[in-house]
């Protein structure tokens, strides 16, 4: 039984009265750490399977594309399901299920037939899987973390370019050894360490202080107000006291009887009781609400409308240029076996920018809604030079700049949903499904699109001028994000609280406050005030017969 309540103790949720900004935040940052290199990692890393799958089922290089597209697609597009389930479930269970999908989904992948049994095994049954895995933890490493929360994420967030880096060389060695096949089913039990991170994010609870010191329990309210209620009447027998309390027994004012009084102290016990009661009630309504299921409720927020428009146009300039800088270095009369060298060169730039982009963000220089604009408007900038190179290392300083500023972005787009100059904390575990939601289309839509344009004009710089158009559509609606904060919502909140007049004063015609005073207040004085003038009256009448 002993070892059964600690297992609970270290599995249960951690209660804090501030935003730790380390902790078990630390051991939720190493589990999103993990979770990125089995997601994303993984499928950067599948590329390396193309060209098995291609020969072994004799299909063309754009059906086998589409396992990843379909992947990607169901991840993002099922982002809203894995806001709603860790809401109502947790964020534990649905990683853990998350975990279990993306290794079922790989395991089977290595017995399939077609490449349409692919389609359903990596892209539906994994790419849900992603989603449910990959959202519940970046979600709650935000909430442990505040002055922190951008450098610890950033640098969690590598996890994917390390995966590049480590597990690609890795499964090629053994595929070329073992076969596709079984490279795919150690691949999938290796994604089963999923289900252990998820394990490891325990849930978290902020309670303020004043929450923790107003917790009171009934009994003691009711026996602090008798003592209040002995010591007043004791204060009123007393001569030298010089203090008179209204609300207490009326056996020196108006002499009444001890039936009387026996009676008013019940009745003060039973409202002291009933206080109580209203405060206990009244008190577990002061930590922050609940987030509803589906989080569709934002899109009232002007600021959230455009910081989603500025996901969606820029999620055309995420895929499509590393599936074509090696096209267009080969187009350039670049071998096949330096053109590799472009892919290694953006993974090892994107580690240093989303770890700049962390340091950057947790210093603020300025506001970190900026600082994101910046890295968008420089990072359209390097997709439109990538068509002017003509040279071997021309085209790897654009590599190295363009992976470096998609660090950046990458590491800054989604947390900069729990800052205020978006939503904020409280809102974000359910907007960040609708973000995702809103990217998946682009998305989808992004590498055909550029495959379109190359097939249309026979450049491979058609892809990139795509991905800078989108990309410059993504900058302004970014900059429309931190006005749309401070102008519309801020007007719409003024109206808002002009229109509620106050609850305890009224304004009349002649522009007076009248304060409106409880009605039982009024007759206790009253009745106060007539008994003590009626037994001021009978001694002066007592007085003056006596004379």
């Amino acid at each position: 039984m002993g070892s059964v309540a600690r297992l609970k103790g270290c599995l249960g949720a951690n209660v804090y009265t501030e935003v730790p900004d380390g902790g078990w935040g630390w051991v939720v940052a190493l589990a999103f750490f993990f979770v990125e290199v089995f997601t994303y990692g993984i499928i950067k890393s599948f590329g390396i399977f193309f060209q098995d799958l291609m020969i072994h089922f004799n299909e063309s290089n754009s059906r086998v594309s589409w396992i990843i597209s379909i992947c990607v697609f169901v991840m993002t597009f099922t982002a809203p399901l894995s806001s709603v389930s860790s809401t109502r479930f947790g964020h534990r269970p649905v990683v853990m299920v998350g975990g279990a999908l993306i290794s079922l989904g790989m395991i089977s992948s290595a017995f399939v037939n077609s490449v349409e049994q692919m389609y359903i095994t990596v892209g539906v049954v994994s790419g849900l899987g992603y989603c449910l895995a990959f959202l519940p933890t970046v979600t709650i490493l935000s909430q442990y973390f505040q002055k922190r929360r951008s450098l610890v994420t950033a640098i969690a967030s590598t996890g994917e370019c390390f995966s590049v880096f480590v597990f690609a060389p890795a499964f090629t060695a053994l595929k070329d050894y073992s076969g596709w096949r079984c490279c795919l089913i150690v691949m999938g039990v290796f994604q089963s360490t999923i289900i252990l991170c998820g394990a490891l994010l325990r849930p978290i609870v902020i309670q303020t202080k004043q929450e923790v010191v107003h917790k009171t329990p009934i009994k003691q309210i009711e026996t602090k107000y008798m003592l209040d209620n002995e010591q007043t009447r004791t204060s009123i027998d007393s001569v030298d006291s010089g203090v008179q309390s209204l609300s207490t027994s009326c056996t020196n004012i108006a002499g009444r009887s001890k039936e009387e009084e026996m009676e008013m102290e019940k009745k003060e016990e039973e409202t002291g009781m009933l206080s109580g009661a209203s405060v206990e009630k009244e008190e577990p309504s002061t930590p922050p609400l609940r987030n509803k299921l589906l989080g569709f409720s934002v899109l009232k927020d002007c600021s959230f409308i455009c910081y989603a428009l500025f996901g969606l146009f820029a999620a055309l300039g995420f895929f499509a240029p590393q599936l074509y800088v090696i096209p267009l270095s080969i187009s350039l009369g670049i071998g096949k076996d330096r053109a590799a060298y472009m892919l290694s060169a953006m993974a090892v730039a994107e580690i240093f920018g989303r770890i700049s982009m962390g340091w950057m963000l947790n210093k603020k220089p300025i506001r970190k809604i900026y600082i994101e604009l910046i890295c968008v408007l420089l990072l359209c900038l390097v997709l439109v030079v990538f068509p002017f190179v003509c040279e071997f290392w021309g085209l790897m300083v654009c590599c190295v700049l363009y992976g470096f500023m998609l660090g950046t972005v990458a590491a800054s787009h989604i947390p900069m949903l729990a800052e205020d100059d978006v939503l904020g904390i409280e809102k974000m575990p359910s907007a960040v499904g609708v973000y995702i939601f809103i990217q998946s289309f682009a998305g989808l839509a992004g590498p055909p699109l550029g495959g379109f344009l190359v097939d249309l004009t026979e450049d491979y710089g058609a892809a990139f001028y795509s991905c800078a158009a989108g990309m410059g559509m993504g900058a302004l609606f970014l900059a429309l994000v931190r006005p749309a904060k401070t102008g519309l919502c801020n007007r719409r909140k003024k109206q808002q609280q002009s229109s509620k007049a106050p609850s305890c004063e009224n304004i009349t015609e002649d522009n007076k406050i009248v304060v409106e005073v409880p009605d039982d207040f009024l007759d206790v004085d009253i009745v106060a005030e007539d008994s003590i003038f009626k037994s001021k009256s009978g001694d002066s009448a007592a007085r003056a017969r006596s004379i």
